[in-house]
């Protein structure tokens, strides 16, 4: 009796995904922040000073967790999301599916994670749909439509590669993986911890 083995899905290069619009408002908020917070410390009164460097040691962490940290990797093995405040790693075989709705979704064990990477923009979504819809209104021989592939949101484009290789993934077995981000939630509680202390003093 001779058992056959399911071919394996033939290996491909780690996809990566990330908002640039995220990564370039963190870089504008962090700025921000540190032109006022060092503006309040160099020139304050008081515990002025003391306050602001607690306020940067709150303020900080959170503006780099939900728009420098999303990412979205995706290779031959596993999903490996990593969200503002925990890191999942979803082998191909318990993802049960992946959707974009006014979110970035996907579904693993019972269980559903948010693409915070992979945002959707219902703007370009629609604009998406009137481009496709005014060429295929201005195409007489109809060529195109049969030819071209259909014009797609930037966040429906990723959720259709991330099924794309869901499927040819599906025999990698494995468990859900989920790790806090502690280099994040600390240094804000602490922040957080410091300010209060400092605004109950006075």
């Amino acid at each position: 009796m001779t058992s056959s083995s399911s071919p394996q899905a033939p290996d491909v290069a780690e996809r990566s995904y990330r908002s640039p619009a995220g990564i370039a408002g963190g870089i504008l908020l962090l700025g921000l922040a540190a032109w006022l917070g060092g503006d309040a410390m160099l020139r304050g009164t008081g515990n002025t000073p003391w306050l602001a460097l607690a306020a940067l040691i709150f303020v900080v962490p959170l503006i780099i967790a939900f728009t420098l940290r999303p990412a979205v990797w995706a290779g031959t093995e596993r999903l490996l999301i990593r969200n503002p405040f925990r890191t999942i790693t979803l082998p191909w075989g318990c993802v049960e599916g992946v959707r974009a709705g006014y979110s970035s979704e996907v579904f693993a064990g019972g269980t559903k994670y948010q693409l915070w990477a992979i945002p959707v923009s219902l703007r370009q979504r629609k604009r998406a749909a009137r481009t496709a819809a005014r060429d295929a209104a201005t195409d007489v021989t109809g060529r195109a439509s049969v030819t071209a592939a259909p014009l797609r949101a930037p966040s429906d484009q990723a959720i259709d590669d991330l099924r794309e290789l869901a499927e040819r993934g599906a025999s990698r077995e494995g468990v859900p993986s989920v790790r806090w981000a502690y280099e994040v939630i600390a240094p804000a509680a602490v922040g957080l911890v410091l300010l209060c202390a400092l605004a109950a003093v006075g």
